[in-house]
């Protein structure tokens, strides 16, 4: 899929240095994939960049690197960058995987967590409630909101596993999944209650009950799976 890219010029940042430049370009770039504003498969040609974003060919090539490196971006010889595909079977993927990680990751936080990190737990989760409850009375709630919130609470679950790589892991597949969830709130074909799957998660973890915390986490991360498979077969 194509995708032509027609709306206005997206404001390039003023910053100063080359560095900063290609820091701002990744960063925009990377925003306007994970929300869809540059569609699965668009082909990313360097005047198209330029005219939407304002950055020069070397800035935006070196950024879309990154992106390649992050699996938000393909490039092939001879035919130049473009958005990576979603598809149902990636996502199986996606989510076996995380599910794998994300359950190590919090079994080991609840077993080292402290106070502090119980704190982190409550706080994460009272501003997802909040923004939560907004959502069902007030829909024009920015999807980047929401997606703070949520990201804030997972991360929030495991920030007391020790482990740097399991940490940095994680990071990686929740960006990449974080596509497939927006499309998945866009498209509510399924009738789903996130609150309360959140909600269960949150209670087990302060009860310190690793297996039921990681059972319901693990069941959480895979209706998102449930619902892309009906939305992508419609």
């Amino acid at each position: 899929m194509d995708t032509n890219v027609t709306s206005a010029p997206v404001a390039a940042p003023k910053v100063g240095t080359a560095r900063s430049l290609v820091e701002a370009a990744h960063e925009t770039i990377r925003h306007e994939i994970l929300i869809g504003a540059l569609a699965p498969e668009t082909k990313l040609r360097f005047e198209m960049l330029r005219k939407r974003y304002g950055f020069g060919a070397s800035t935006l090539r070196e950024a879309l690197t990154r992106l390649v490196g992050e699996a938000l971006v393909t490039s092939e010889e001879q035919k130049g960058f473009r958005v990576a595909p979603v598809s149902i079977e990636d996502l199986a993927d996606l989510t076996r995987t995380r599910v794998f990680l994300e359950k190590e990751a919090l079994r080991e936080s609840i077993r080292c967590g402290d106070d502090a990190w119980e704190g982190r737990v409550v706080a994460a989760y009272h501003r997802l409630s909040k923004t939560e409850a907004r959502l069902l009375t007030s829909p024009e709630i920015p999807q980047d909101e929401f997606e703070l919130r949520n990201r804030e609470f997972h991360q929030a679950l495991i920030s007391a596993c020790p482990s740097r790589w399991l940490n940095h892991l994680y990071g990686v597949l929740f960006q990449q999944s974080e596509r497939y969830r927006r499309i998945s709130l866009v498209n509510r074909k399924v009738s789903r209650d996130v609150h309360a799957e959140h909600k269960a998660i949150f209670e087990a973890a302060l009860a310190r009950d690793a297996d039921l915390a990681c059972r319901v986490a693990g069941e959480h991360i895979e209706r998102t799976l449930s619902v892309m498979s009906k939305v992508l077969a419609s």
